[in-house]
């Protein structure tokens, strides 16, 4: 299959602030965007992308995330809906469409999401460390809120000028050292 290279969107980018619609289309074309949309994350380093990311406005993500012993949760999410939340936690987040910009953010410590895979089966999933951080992170993409929307509004204000001169990285350039991964 030849399928179409996706491309990040970058912050700035009205794609990025809509909430999202249920994705109604076929699996072949839900398999063929999680393919894409896979492809894209490892290109850039990611550990999560949501399909707004890429210029869809579907309720779609994915994830790779190698968390606690050593347990890797390599999953498509569509449709997806938190259904319980407990805790809270504070860690670092950054974000592909959002490239150099990373701060500490308040999220649920455990969660239970609810979705169904590229092939329509649902499933239920319970989360907590990384996969939990990448799974909010993720949804609230769906919801059109990016991870600066959950800082203090000094932080945000502070943040103000580098995010007027958030651009695309240069075709090619290395990616930010870093030592937590991007969502």
């Amino acid at each position: 299959m030849n399928r179409k290279r996706l491309s990040l969107r970058y912050y700035g980018d009205p794609v990025l602030r809509k909430k999202a619609d249920p994705i109604a289309a076929s699996q072949a074309e839900i398999k063929e965007l999680v393919e894409g949309m896979f492809d894209c994350m490892y290109r850039e380093a990611g550990v999560g992308l949501a399909a707004p990311q890429v210029g869809v406005s579907s309720r779609v993500f994915v994830i790779d995330v190698t968390d606690g012993e050593d347990v890797r949760t390599k999953r498509a999410f569509v449709n997806p809906v938190i259904v319980e939340r407990s805790g809270t936690i504070v860690g670092e987040e950054g974000c592909l469409s959002i490239p150099g910009i990373r701060s500490d953010v308040k999220r649920a410590a455990r969660i239970t999401v609810e979705a169904a895979d590229e092939n329509g089966a649902p499933f239920r999933l319970a989360a907590e460390g990384l996969l939990s951080r990448a799974i909010q992170h993720e949804t609230d993409h769906l919801d059109g809120v990016l991870f600066i929307d959950r800082i203090s509004a000094i932080k945000r204000k502070l943040l103000e000028g580098r995010l007027k001169r958030v651009r695309p990285p240069a075709e090619g350039s290395a990616q930010p050292s870093r030592t937590t991964p991007s969502l």
